[in-house]
C-alpha cells in the first residue's frame, strides 16, 4: 500500500510546489532508488520517511528536486519529506535543490541515514559533524556544509570478513527486520520531536542505547 502511495505521481516538476515565507522544515531520508535496493540496510532512511508520510502527508508524492517529495504537516509545522533518487553518493544534489528552492537555513534540515558503526536498534541524533564514512552524508556536506542535524540509525556491526559496501547493500535477517520495524516507528517519533522540540531535546531522549 505504501509503495503504491509513494509511486502514484511521477514526473511532477518543482513548479508543483510553492516557496513560502513561512518557517518550514526539510526532512530527508537517504537510500538508493529502485526495486533492487528495497529493504536493504542502506535504505532505512527511506523507510522512516515513508512512515512519516503515512502519518502526516498533506499531498500525494511528487517527483521533484531529483527525488520523491511529499508535503506534510507535523506538530502543526509545515514540512517537506524528501527521498533523493540520485543514488546515495549524490544525495547532496537533491538536498541542495530543495533547500535552495525553499530558501531554508541548514538549521531547518534533518537527514536520516544508516550507520554500520552503530548496532541494530541504536539511534544517534547530532546537530552537525563529519560524514563518518556515510557517502550520502559526505555528498550533502560537500554541497551545503556540515551544520545540519542528522539522525543516524544503527544497522551494524559489520560481521568479520564482510566488506562494508556489500553489508550495507544486503538485507536484514528475519530477527533484525522485526527489530527494525520497531526502530522505524521510533525514528519517526524522533523526527516529529525534532520538528517541534529541536535537536537537543532529541539527543537527550533518543541517544541512549536501545532497551
Amino acid at each position: 500500500m505504501l509503495r503504491r502511495l509513494w509511486n502514484q505521481l511521477r514526473g511532477v516538476p518543482e513548479a508543483a510546489f510553492s516557496p513560502s515565507a513561512d518557517v518550514m522544515k526539510l526532512v530527508v531520508g537517504l537510500g538508493n532508488p529502485g526495486k533492487k535496493y528495497e529493504g536493504t540496510r542502506h535504505n532505512i532512511g527511506f523507510e522512516v520517511v515513508r512512515e512519516l508520510a503515512r502519518r502526516n502527508a498533506q499531498s500525494k508524492p511528487k517527483s521533484a528536486f531529483d527525488g520523491e517529495a511529499v508535503e506534510a504537516n507535523m506538530r502543526n509545522e509545515r514540512c517537506l519529506l524528501l527521498c533523493p533518487s540520485t543514488f546515495m553518493n549524490r544525495s547532496g544534489q537533491s538536498v541542495q535543490k530543495a533547500r535552495d528552492f525553499f530558501k531554508l537555513e541548514n538549521e531547518d534540515l534533518l537527514v536520516i541515514c544508516d550507520d554500520f558503526s552503530l548496532s541494530v536498534g541504536t539511534m544517534r541524533v547530532r546537530p552537525k559533524g563529519s560524514a563518518g564514512g556515510q557517502n550520502g552524508l559526505k555528498d550533502i556536506i560537500n554541497r551545503v556544509g556540515q551544520d545540519f542535524s542528522r539522525l543516524r540509525i544503527g544497522i551494524g556491526p559489520v560481521p568479520d570478513r564482510w566488506d562494508a559496501a556489500d553489508f550495507v547493500l544486503g538485507k536484514f535477517d528475519k530477527q533484525e527486520r522485526e527489530e527494525m520495524q520497531h526502530i522505524v516507528v521510533r525514528a519517526a517519533d524522533a523526527v516529529e520531536d525534532w520538528v517541534s522540540e529541536g535537536t537537543e531535546f532529541c539527543m537527550n531522549r533518543y541517544n541512549a542505547a536501545p532497551n
